[in-house]
């Protein structure tokens, strides 16, 4: 499941949401309500992966079971995630995620 959970204004999250097909989308979010529907979002069982790049995020990025920050983001970003992406963009989250599922298996194998 993908949510986008911004503090941009709800005409360009709708925008973007559609350009993605993501279906769950909030706008105009505060940082401590990112962190809350993180927070709801574990309560409902979900392990939760959240990215962003600034300050705004990073309470959100340290309450995540993996925080991901883009690295041309702020410190404290960076600081308070698990996951840091060197590259401006988001194609760098895939080759994450499939590092971490050889590893994953790598390490059940050994």
């Amino acid at each position: 499941e993908v949510w986008m959970v911004t503090g941009d204004n709800s005409v360009a999250a709708a925008a973007v949401a559609t350009a993605l097909h993501i279906h769950h989308v909030q706008a105009e979010v505060l940082p401590a309500d990112k962190v809350e529907r993180v927070k709801t979002l574990q309560a409902r069982g979900h392990v939760v992966a959240m990215v962003g790049d600034g300050i705004n995020d990073s309470p959100a990025l340290a309450q995540a079971d993996v925080g991901i920050a883009i690295g041309t983001g702020t410190d404290i970003a960076i600081e308070a995630a698990g996951v840091v992406l060197m590259q401006p963009d988001l194609t760098g989250l895939l080759a994450a995620l499939d590092l971490s599922r050889v590893t994953y298996r790598r390490i059940i194998l050994n």
